[in-house]
């Protein structure tokens, strides 16, 4: 959370004294954000949940996804990605990333097979995916997209809001996301029959105080409603949000202005699929080898996007493990439905990713920098640049020497 103040108190104070925390009443903060919310993306509506995670969950079972079908997922995002289409019956498939540090289209393409139903882009640490090749990619093959925008929210791709522009788009509003409640979560649609099953999947009930249509029958959801509480103080950030996002992009494009340079020692700025309208939440920087980005985050306030733990794929016990339920009978690697999917996860798999997350360094920016300390950013990549870029060469010399003695021993 970036900030949160005296504003958002006020709102959380006026629903407790109003005694109305349940959100389905008259004047209700939550349906109040969902309709803002709806409008800033530009999507016809929006259902507010309890997670991100749940959000994800919503989403596809709105897009009617289940037992039999793969959906491809990232070889880098929060493990809840993953999860999520677990929760519905499906099989996550992990594809590779590229050096944006979002899925990889050329790599959705190599792994399309016949039970593939869906792709999930993640805006991984804010950054947009390629959506133009990815929805290319979707319609040639009648894939479905849900975009993951949990950690995306406030961005844009090429004007367009992230997701806005898949069939279906989840959030996040727990403590580390650009707007916060604390948690939460959501699902963005245009088409009311998506929707209506996702705000099922929220709320079972839901139909019960607001009505279905003949076209839709209630089925047994997990039920994470959420309180007027979170929906009050998601209306303050939301107004907050243009505004955050619009400092953290200045900060970035200064950043990135002041380390030009160093693109001549091996420092260079991460590709961005469109980079004046990510969320800027990260300035990433890709190094020549594992080795440089070790050597920087020493020097430097960073971290290295592979060790960022749950967020890579290698570190997902309970995909990896095939513990896809709490029952084995439910287990989705299990089902009968799902035999002659892709369920195994082989070692070195992805081994591309890894190799470019592990030499992928990330600077956060923030709305509260001041001046002096985005000067002091700049400087302090400079200096651990020089520190990690020099220590690499000389690793890379020593090397080289140790390369020359074994060849002239073997050539003896």
């Amino acid at each position: 959370m970036y900030l949160a103040g005296e504003e958002e108190i006020e709102a959380i104070a006026r629903v407790i004294r109003s005694g109305k925390l349940f959100r389905y009443r008259d004047d209700s903060e939550c349906e109040r954000f969902e309709k803002r919310y709806a409008q800033h993306l530009g999507v016809g509506e929006f259902a507010l949940g309890a997670s991100g995670t749940q959000g994800l969950a919503a989403g596809l079972v709105g897009l009617g996804i289940g037992p039999g079908d793969e959906v491809l997922v990232p070889a880098h995002t929060y493990m809840a990605t993953a999860t999520a289409v677990l929760a519905v019956g499906a099989i996550p498939v992990i594809v590779d990333i590229d050096e944006t540090i979002t899925i990889s289209p050329e790599a959705i393409r190599d792994a399309i097979g016949p039970h593939t139903k869906a792709i999930v882009p993640v805006h991984m640490w804010g950054a947009a995916c390629n959506m133009d090749a990815i929805m290319d990619i979707a319609e040639r093959h009648g894939l479905l997209v849900l975009e993951d925008v949990c950690q995306g929210i406030g961005g844009s791709y090429e004007g367009k809001k992230l997701g806005s522009i898949g069939h279906a788009g989840a959030f996040s509003f727990n403590f580390f996301k650009n707007m916060s409640g604390g948690e939460g979560g959501g699902i963005a649609a245009s088409d009311p029959k998506v929707m209506e099953r996702a705000r099922c999947y929220i709320d079972p009930c839901h139909f019960y105080w607001q009505g279905r249509s003949d076209g839709t029958k209630p089925f047994a959801g997990v039920g994470a409603r959420a309180s007027e509480l979170l929906g009050a103080m998601l209306n303050v950030q939301l107004d907050r949000l243009d505004g955050m996002i619009r400092t953290m992009r200045a900060e970035k494009k200064r950043i990135l202005a002041g380390t030009k340079h160093l693109g001549n020692l091996g420092l260079l700025a991460s590709p961005m699929n469109s980079a004046d309208h990510d969320c800027a939440t990260q300035v990433m920087f890709t190094l020549p080898s594992e080795a440089a980005a070790q050597a920087f985050v020493k020097t430097m306030p960073a971290v290295i996007a592979g060790k960022t733990g749950r967020h890579t794929f290698t570190q997902w016990d309970q995909v990896l493990m095939h513990e896809g339920a709490h029952h084995q009978a439910i287990n989705p690697y299990t089902l009968p439905a799902n035999k002659g999917l892709r369920t195994e996860y082989k070692d070195g798999m992805c081994k591309d990713s890894l190799e470019i997350l592990n030499r992928t360094v990330m600077v956060a920016t923030s709305p509260l920098h001041t001046d002096e300390e985005i000067e002091a950013i700049v400087h302090n990549i400079d200096q651990a640049a020089r520190v990690a870029l020099e220590d690499a060469a000389a690793e890379t010399v020593v090397l080289r020497r140790q390369q020359a003695v074994d060849l002239q021993k073997f050539d003896a």
